[in-house]
């Protein structure tokens, strides 16, 4: 039985390689339990390889993911279950409809049938997806699939929630909407990693952050601490951008 003290989520010396390119370079990362986590970084500064290394979908060429004690490529049968996953890019069933989509993983993950009924009823509700229930998942906009993802990933009730830009083409009104659900999750004791690049919704949002750059950690720990002071935006250019870097105009575009 883990202890009360086991973070949600350790990350040590997580290592991804693609070639000649070391896409992660040993990450080593501690979420606390109850945490609202942003995960910040430049496209192509390993964040989603990270996640989907930490989640069990990408193995990584070295280094350990553990959840709430739990190795996730030692004993994945005991760590999935802790875990729902929102990945970026993330590919559904065409053809089934949206009330399909969840009766069907709702059923694999061994939930008992009105349970899976109920839950289904009420995530469809709540992201104002009622009325495209019956809707073929292909006929999906871009955030109503995001919305869906995220109802497979709250179905079984996990402990961690592992979210890779989850507001991405989403509308004001469902951001808002699901920015209740996540914060709901967190005060009931859920953990949310989430990761975004806007800096802004990290600060709204998250009470702990870490910049990834290169593959690696720039930084992490609270917000606060992270911040030193200053606007994250400001912050996260200060610890990425690269020495020597000055911003151009265009000047053939003035009239």
């Amino acid at each position: 039985m883990p202890s009360v003290d086991e973070p949600a989520l350790r990350l040590v010396g997580l290592t991804k390689v693609f070639g000649s390119t070391r896409a992660v370079d040993g990450v080593d990362l501690r979420v606390p339990r109850g945490a609202f986590f942003g995960l910040v970084g430049q496209n192509g500064a390993g964040k989603t390889t990270t996640l989907s290394m930490a989640v069990g979908l990408l193995r990584p060429d070295a280094g350990t993911a553990e959840m709430f004690g739990v190795d996730v490529w030692a004993a994945p049968e005991r760590a999935k279950p802790l875990v729902g996953v929102l990945p970026d890019g993330l590919a559904l069933p065409e053809r089934l409809t949206g009330r399909e989509l969840l009766t069907y993983l709702g059923l694999l993950r061994r939930l008992p049938r009105d349970t899976v009924d109920a839950r289904a009823s009420d995530l469809l509700a709540v992201l104002d997806l009622d009325k495209a229930e019956r809707t073929l998942v292909a006929e999906y906009s871009t955030g109503m699939r995001k919305k869906i993802g995220l109802a497979v990933a709250l179905l079984h009730a996990p402990r961690l929630l592992v979210l890779d830009e989850p507001f991405e083409a989403v509308d004001p009104v469902s951001a808002a909407t699901i920015k209740t659900i996540l914060r709901g999750f967190v005060a009931g004791g859920g953990t949310i990693v989430l990761s975004s690049h806007v800096m802004a919704l990290v600060e709204q949002l998250c009470d702990h952050v870490a910049v990834i750059d290169g593959g690696r950690v720039a930084v992490a720990g609270t917000l606060d601490a992270v911040r030193d002071g200053r606007g994250l935006e400001d912050r996260f250019v200060e610890l990425v951008a690269a020495e020597g870097t000055v911003a151009r105009e265009l000047t053939w575009l003035s009239s």
